[in-house]
């Protein structure tokens, strides 16, 4: 029975993924108010983070961000499902994308390490990249527990050629060989194991940050890159995005500074557009313990 209803959502979904844009952002619109007004889903989670986050904003301005994320947040959901049917073509369109520096490393066949967060539409994104850029895009993620849901959603994030790569074996496949050069892409924002995780200060909060991109940039010694994406203010599901670099040598880099670099730009990122991050998720639910060593910021840990 799990299995049949499983496999009806899936089949309502695909439907829905063919659905005209303006007829998907209505019912985005529909969808939002009903977990968001009437089943007021994570709003504690939500109202709690921006509180934390943005200390000197008064209520009326955290309410502000927070109606504004509550639109972000089920675009998203609907965007991604759109995904399932979207043509490469209309794809295209949607990103503004600058790729000055991808093309100076694709020039010299290098491998590249992309950092990045939870901003805008991460999965159209990932969709739009392979549809766009001659690199091999190679994408580490979480997979889903329901294996039917993890074959939909895999079909829709391979479609235009991205490799998934699953969080437990991400080590291994960056150091596989591969026919052209790749982008290693890792969005690495969630709450990590805290006894395992680098320490900082983000968003004036003390908060844990996976290690795994800096120990993979430096076992390929690849250029990293930041990738921020911001959502267009007036369209919706288009966005812009760009990079930064990080580093061209990682293994010449002081411990942790990558982590810290990549914190410090995704923070930038959110206070330019605070509703472009993803409030709902439990970021902070792990302390920071307290025989670890305080933060650094990116300037102190260069100069040393």
């Amino acid at each position: 029975m799990k299995t049949l209803s499983t496999r009806l959502l899936l089949f309502i979904l695909t439907a829905i993924s063919r659905l005209s844009w303006k007829k998907l952002y209505k019912l985005s619109d529909i969808f939002r108010f009903l977990i968001f007004k009437i089943g007021r889903y994570r709003r504690n989670v939500i109202i709690g983070n921006l509180q934390n986050s943005f200390p000197a904003y008064n209520d009326s301005a955290i309410q502000s961000i927070a109606k504004k994320y509550y639109r972000n947040f089920t675009d998203i959901i609907f965007e991604t499902i759109k995904l399932r049917s979207i043509s490469k073509k209309d794809l295209l369109e949607r990103f503004e994308l600058e790729t000055v520096l991808l093309d100076h490393y694709y020039a010299q066949q290098k491998n590249v390490v992309v950092v990045s967060g939870h901003l805008g539409n991460w999965e159209m994104l990932n969709l739009f990249a392979s549809a766009k850029l001659s690199y091999q895009i190679v994408v580490v993620y979480h997979e889903l527990a329901n294996e039917i849901f993890e074959d939909w959603f895999k079909k829709v994030r391979t479609k235009f050629g991205t490799e998934m790569v699953p969080m437990k074996e991400a080590m291994v496949k960056a150091l596989a060989p591969r026919e052209k050069p790749f982008l290693f892409v890792l969005i690495n924002d969630q709450s990590p194991n805290p006894e395992k995780a680098y320490w900082t200060r983000f968003l004036n909060q003390d908060t844990g940050v996976f290690r795994g991109g800096e120990l993979i940039a430096r076992r390929l010694n690849a250029p990293v890159l930041y990738m921020g994406i911001l959502r267009d203010e007036i369209k919706r599901g288009f966005y812009k995005t760009y990079f930064k670099l990080i580093t061209e040598n990682p293994k010449q880099e002081p411990a942790n500074s990558i982590l810290q670099s990549q914190i410090e730009f995704l923070e930038e990122d959110i206070i330019r557009q605070p509703d472009n991050w993803l409030w709902s998720h439990r970021r902070w639910k792990h302390t920071r313990p307290q025989n670890l060593l305080p933060y650094q910021k990116r300037q102190e840990i260069k100069s040393e």
